[in-house]
């Protein structure tokens, strides 16, 4: 079950409440008992952690093996066409 943050619009009482997804927000303030007391939006209190899943999934390309498999390949293509040569890959044309 969540733990919800209501606070009262009149007279600023704060209080966490453990309730169900399905239970109705409160609106009745238990300090000054008028029915001015909110659900506050607050963050998520968890983290995903394990071997499945990483903060750093799916961003940039840094520091996966599978993101950087391409650059690696990329790379030595381009050195190999820097290097002033003609291409082995593509055959001279033949005069008959």
């Amino acid at each position: 079950m969540p733990i919800y943050a209501y606070r009262c619009e009149t007279c600023g009482f704060s209080k966490d409440v453990l309730q169900k997804v399905s239970d109705a927000p409160l609106t009745e303030c238990p300090s000054c008992a008028k029915s001015t007391f909110k659900k506050q939006v607050t963050a998520a209190g968890f983290q995903l952690k394990g071997t499945g899943w990483y903060v750093t999934d799916f961003r940039g390309g840094s520091g996966g093996s599978a993101a950087s498999a391409p650059a690696t390949g990329a790379t030595t293509e381009k050195a190999a066409s820097s290097d002033g040569g003609s291409s082995p890959a593509a055959p001279a044309a033949s005069a008959t």
